[in-house]
């Protein structure tokens, strides 16, 4: 079957890479081949850091009205054309079910609503001067050329997070998008230039992290990298932006802790921790992997969280009933079966799941595994959660510490002292009472603590992450001269 070969975006205009080459998409759901996309390397990357450095030039100059104006335009056309646009192609190749890619969808117009007005709130400052002749203002600029380094799932929502306040602060933007799902990330840089975005001021380079994403993260003229990913490519990242003195948004991995208080009721609590790792097959950064429970309710919540595991609806994407789908691929799945086998091998007692059939993996459950477990420790991005018992708060608290990651946490309790507690001691960037860790808003700082990354991304919080701070003071005396 003959399929379609797809552009890459070089300031605007579609292009073939260089050398020909190409590399497939593939659907997760069944492994056919959904496209042949443009293979970008470093030539590519660099002719797009030449464009976006000529848009920046233009983009940065204009009022904040007319950057309002096309963020506002292209929340338009998301809302009015976002199915049209995105719907299969984040079913096909992300995987997606339909409820959650109109989430995605839906959730990429907030964002683009709320950077527009942020164009206008780049605020800065004064600040009283020694010496009273003189006058001291801070503005906020923007820095420049921001690299967009893009992952897999969520590849609309994440992509217009980290893509939509750049552009609100005034800078230009290349998309370097995960080589699973380029093709939503080609389609949102045709919404934007539908939208009025000047052409040099967004590339979508199609290729591969080890050639296209090294050659951005090596190019002086990138003046900041945002990243959504791994630990270990954020470290690779963050090392080579320190070459250049640059900045770098790095929102990573996390191993996200859900406390369960003995006075929460035990059956919704299983149900919010359900909802809370296994929406979109756990593959999402702030799912809540570790489940820690109070001893005295800790039968119950395990019994609940069994039937609700069980209960989830596994089928096809377009099947408004599909709860969730496959893994993005093969080596993904193996990694999730690695570390549950790895538990049981351990220790930990198999609960439910365990198993998979293509890229699916069945709704997996594990009581007690040792705290040097792999899935204790690291992110297995599937739908598996470790559920420990622990005696008060105190132990939960250590428990839910007791991690590298720091991105997100929640707790479920009716005690606003034990709630409050929690959210002061618990070192992660979100914490979520009285429900699951999973938790967006479009206004909110995500972002992690330790090994989850560097830097917030959301409203205001993110707008300022892609601006510099400079001091200007204005002499009043006629020379100008210190006394």
């Amino acid at each position: 079957m003959t399929v379609e070969v797809e552009r890459m975006i070089i300031g605007g205009v579609y292009c073939a890479a260089s050398s020909g080459d190409t590399f497939p998409v593939l659907a997760p759901a069944d492994g056919r081949v959904i496209a042949e996309v443009a293979l970008a390397g470093a030539t590519e990357a660099d002719a797009a850091v030449v464009q976006a450095r000529e848009g920046f030039r233009l983009w940065s100059r204009l009022a904040p009205r007319e950057r309002e104006r096309v963020l506002l335009r292209a929340a338009e056309l998301i809302e009015a054309e976002g199915e049209s646009r995105f719907l299969d192609n984040l079913i096909d190749e992300g995987g997606c079910t339909t409820g959650k890619a109109r989430g995605e969808i839906g959730y990429s117009a907030d964002l683009l609503r709320t950077a527009a007005g942020e164009s206008r709130r780049l605020y800065g400052d004064t600040f009283p001067n020694d010496n009273p002749e003189r006058i001291s203002m801070v503005f906020r600029e923007p820095l420049g050329v921001v690299a967009v380094i893009s992952p897999y799932n969520a590849p609309l929502a994440l992509l217009t997070k980290m893509s939509a306040f750049p552009l609100a602060a005034g800078n230009a933007i290349v998309i370097k998008p995960s080589e699973e799902t380029p093709l939503t990330a080609l389609a949102y840089g045709q919404l934007l230039l539908d939208a009025g975005l000047p052409p040099a001021c967004v590339s979508v380079v199609t290729g591969m992290g080890a050639q296209c994403g090294a050659a951005l993260s090596a190019n002086p003229d990138v003046d900041c990298i945002a990243l959504t990913g791994s630990s270990a490519t954020g470290r690779v990242v963050g090392a080579q932006s320190m070459q250049h003195m640059r900045r770098c948004q790095l929102e990573l991995g996390g191993k996200s802790a859900l406390l369960v208080l003995r006075d929460a009721d035990p059956v919704k609590a299983a149900a919010i921790a359900a909802q809370g790792i296994f929406n979109h097959a756990g593959q999402i950064c702030m799912a809540n992997s570790r489940v820690v429970v109070d001893r005295a309710i800790y039968p119950q919540f395990t019994a609940a969280l069994k039937a609700a595991a069980e209960s989830i609806v596994l089928g096809d994407l377009r099947d408004e009933a599909s709860q969730y789908g496959p893994l993005i691929n093969q080596a993904a799945v193996d990694k999730v079966l690695a570390h549950v086998g790895d538990a049981v091998a351990s220790g930990a007692r198999l609960l439910t799941g365990g198993s998979a059939k293509g890229l699916t993996v069945q709704p997996t459950v594990l009581l007690e595994p040792p705290r040097d477990a792999t899935v204790w420790c690291e992110e297995s991005f599937g739908p598996v959660v470790s559920v420990v018992a622990a005696d008060g708060l105190d132990e939960a608290i250590a428990l839910a510490n007791d991690s590298q990651y720091g991105l997100s946490a929640a707790v479920l309790t009716h005690n606003v002292q034990w709630g409050f507690r929690a959210a002061r001691e618990v070192r992660a960037g979100s914490v979520h009472i009285g429900m699951h860790a999973f938790q967006s808003n479009a206004m909110a700082p995500i972002g992690g603590y330790k090994m989850s990354g560097i830097g917030r991304s959301g409203g205001k919080y993110s707008t300022e992450e892609f601006t510099e701070l400079k001091w200007v003071s204005v002499s009043l005396e006629d020379d100008g001269v210190d006394d």
